[in-house]
């Protein structure tokens, strides 16, 4: 708690920043909004999805993108910077877990603003669709949101442990977030190798689309169980990775 104090206090020294921070993240919620409207005024629905049940992913994409950008990568993207210049010693000497210390450094509290946003498309399409979701629905979602909040850290932690045998790794980093720009589209969309890749490999469908399919219903039990239990063991895998990886460091010392 202490750690996001410390950001919200940072962030606020220059309010104008923060809001105009916050009302930029809000276009570029409209601006990934386009090519849905773009698409489905075009056709009533696409793939068996209806324009707003895919305004439902679209909330979920930005409540995600929001988590990433405000919680997550702002905190793991420093990591690599300490690994390249040795110094991750200020980290590991303290008397704590250093993966929770680096995952906990900073927080852009703007970030809110994204959720916020998801919460207004939630309620535009929810409002389209003529009901809200079953209580059932929600708690499903929100298990199922919680298993992705896991997969997205899982994935930075993955990327970020990478640097400790990689010099650079800006280039993993921007192709992480150009494939996770495609979760604002169902995962229906996809076919082939795309959809398995999507799937299994970079889980998108985890992230975005099954958290919304339990929303509106239409996400089956079996599914469910799969997506919750595969995102646990995703994150297992990272953490094993992370520790592994700590084993490589040489620091500035050394």
């Amino acid at each position: 708690m202490l750690q996001v104090r410390m950001s919200a206090v940072t962030a606020m020294q220059y309010r104008a920043d923060f809001l105009l921070k916050g009302v930029i993240s809000l276009v570029w919620l409209g601006v990934a909004l386009i090519p849905l409207v773009s698409v489905f005024h075009q056709r009533s629905s696409v793939r068996g999805w209806s324009f707003p049940e895919a305004l439902v992913v679209v909330g979920w994409f930005s409540l995600m993108k929001g988590i990433l950008e405000g919680a997550i990568s702002p905190s793991l993207t420093s990591v690599v910077e300490h690994v390249r210049k040795g110094t991750l010693d200020f980290l590991l000497l303290k008397p704590a877990d250093a993966q929770f210390l680096v995952s906990t450094a900073k927080f852009e509290p703007w970030r809110m603003m994204d959720m916020l946003g998801a919460l207004a498309v939630f309620g535009y399409a929810f409002h389209q669709l003529g009901h809200g979701p079953r209580p059932q629905s929600v708690l499903l979602a929100l298990a199922l949101l919680g298993v992705a909040i896991s997969v997205l850290y899982a994935l930075w932690i993955l990327v970020v442990s990478a640097s400790f045998w990689v010099v650079k790794v800006d280039n993993l980093s921007y192709l992480f977030g150009s494939l996770f720009d495609a979760g604002r589209w169902p995962i229906a969309v996809f076919r082939g190798a795309l959809w398995f890749a999507f799937t299994f490999i970079f889980p998108l469908a985890l992230m975005t689309s099954y958290p919304a399919m339990a929303l509106l219903d239409r996400l089956p039990a079996t599914t469910a169980i799969a997506a919750l239990l595969g995102g646990l063991a995703f994150a297992g895998a990272a953490r094993v990775v992370w520790r592994r990886a700590l084993a490589f460091y040489t620091s500035a010392s050394s």
